[in-house]
């Protein structure tokens, strides 16, 4: 072997292999402290590529998660005041059947009676004044397609009228219904949106009954009128227009994507008196009214019933949604894990490993430095 001094091929060697170790030890050092196989693009480009979309997943799904238990805390609310309504009810029935009795004096149906209209007062004060996070839940304007526009709310559609509910849970969104009624005496309405027209009669022999309906099937639209309804009583012709809202707010994300397998929607009944159909019908001062108010409060307790049955499933929907989330946050974690974090066993054998090199490397540098040496003795 010649002894050369201008290139010392055994020094390079050494030390390119030094920097290999050194290297491999800068990478180790980095895994180990970080806990994560994938630092930099460099490390492995395609499985930065697929964690980092399951990271981007799995913190959607983590907020869906949240969504979720919000919208169940909000039907929460919405069921306890659901629930008190019920026990009012319950109780305008007992009072009502009480004063239906022959067996009851007038001055205690008087009293019975102001008892019942306090009752029904509280029914839609408890209605209107349940909010969660600011929004009202059971006054008919949570999750329900209602009128942007329109004089009263529901156009010339107004209590004074006989009209206690208008419902445009089915209508179209964001279109435009004019309204017109008929003083032919058979209480004729007509709502049309200029494409699709429906009249609905009411008919004189029903004038003065209880709560009824106006269903305008063709369009979506329920018009609920009481006793005093009449279309005599309002003016002939168009009584004005109404719009309704463009969407609804009870759209709740449970989900990464924007399609509707990724979302969960409902919307809450009115149970104001008004619209459990209580208002002008329930009059328990007489025996004959206390009979009558009867039917009233059933059909009011029929809407509770269903508008917490509603919340009840909607309850059970949101709670299986929420474990499923929490099953997929769970696998797609595990499988992110797979690919981004570091196995700390075989990163601490690899790091002794890389210690052991580059000592090694560090001792055989210095040897390899030495090796010119030699040829100061072919001087001497």
């Amino acid at each position: 072997m010649g002894l050369r001094i201008q290139s010392n091929i055994a020094a390079f060697n050494s030390h390119r292999n030094l920097q290999i170790a050194d290297a491999g030890l800068s990478k180790s050092l980095e895994k180990l402290s970080s806990g994560f196989r994938i630092n930099k693009a460099s490390d492995d480009a395609a499985g930065l590529a697929v964690s980092m979309r399951f990271k981007s997943q799995i913190k959607s799904l983590q907020q869906a998660g949240r969504n979720a238990s919000e919208a169940n805390s909000l039907l929460q609310v919405a069921e306890g005041a659901a629930d008190q309504i019920t026990n009012i009810l319950q109780r305008m029935k007992e009072l009502s059947t009480q004063a239906a009795s022959s067996n009851t004096g007038q001055t205690d149906r008087a009293n019975i009676s102001s008892e019942v209209n306090n009752l029904e007062s509280e029914i839609s004060r408890i209605a209107s004044s349940t909010k969660y996070s600011g929004s009202s839940l059971i006054d008919g304007n949570f999750g329900a397609l209602g009128v942007s526009s329109g004089a009263g709310g529901h156009g010339s559609l107004t209590s004074a009228n006989g009209v206690t509910n208008v419902d445009v849970s089915n209508a179209a969104a964001g279109t435009e219904y004019s309204i017109s009624v008929a003083t032919a005496g058979n209480n004729t309405m007509t709502i049309s949106d200029g494409t699709t027209s429906q009249s609905v009669s009411l008919g004189a022999a029903q004038t003065g009954m209880n709560t009824s309906t106006l269903d305008f099937s063709n369009l979506g639209i329920k018009v609920t009128v009481n006793s005093a309804y009449t279309a005599d009583g309002m003016s002939d012709g168009v009584l004005s227009t109404m719009t309704t809202a463009d969407s609804t707010s009870s759209s709740f994300q449970v989900g990464y994507e924007n399609n509707a397998n990724n979302k969960i929607s409902f919307s809450l009944a009115n149970l104001t008196a008004g619209a459990a159909g209580l208002n002008a019908d329930v009059d328990v001062s007489t025996q004959s009214g206390a009979q009558t108010a009867l039917a009233s409060i059933d059909t009011a307790i029929d809407t509770l019933a269903n508008a917490r049955a509603v919340i009840g499933r909607t309850q059970n929907q949101f709670g299986f949604a929420s474990a499923n989330l929490a099953s997929t946050v769970e696998n797609l974690s595990a499988a992110n894990s797979v690919i981004k974090d570091a196995d700390m066993a075989f990163e601490t054998v690899d790091f002794t490993k890389n210690q052991i090199l580059l000592q090694a490397g560090t001792s055989m540098l210095a040897q390899a430095n030495q090796s010119p040496q030699s040829v100061l003795s072919l001087l001497g």
